[in-house]
């Protein structure tokens, strides 16, 4: 199996990856804490909303660029664990969306914010499941 080394080609890559998926979290928090502290006019939501948005595309662009370096096992086990992450994650949508006609779900509980830890177990599921395959 690769190791970080085989994902950054040296040690400011690292370095900018890290920063990127940083930034992205610092700022997803910080418009949460805004959007739900502050009256503000709805543009300026707008605004607020998208600032998470540019160190996240840089973020995904860094992903990408690094799977694309990766050898072609570790591309398939990215692969695989993706398409074992995208049906999960459309099997709890889907049981979501039909408990909300059944039952009064929350927003507070059940909302889109709230998903986001299921899709990142998801994927870490599909990698032990491609990653056992292939050993």
């Amino acid at each position: 199996m690769k190791t970080s080394e085989a994902f950054f080609n040296d040690r400011r890559e690292m370095i900018l990856f890290v920063g990127t998926a940083s930034a992205f979290i610092l700022a997803y928090f910080g418009a949460r804490a805004l959007l739900e502290s502050f009256v503000m006019e709805t543009w300026l939501r707008v605004v607020v909303v998208l600032v998470p948005v540019v160190p996240f595309t840089l973020f995904l662009l860094m992903l990408i660029r690094g799977i694309r370096q990766m050898d072609e096992l570790e591309r398939r086990i990215q692969l695989e664990a993706l398409a074992v992450a995208f049906p999960l994650t459309f099997l709890l949508l889907m049981t979501l969306g039909l408990l909300e006609l059944a039952l009064n779900l929350k927003p507070e509980d059940w909302s889109y914010r709230h998903l986001l830890p299921f899709l990142i177990i998801f994927y870490i599921i599909g990698l032990v499941v491609a990653k056992r395959r292939y050993q």
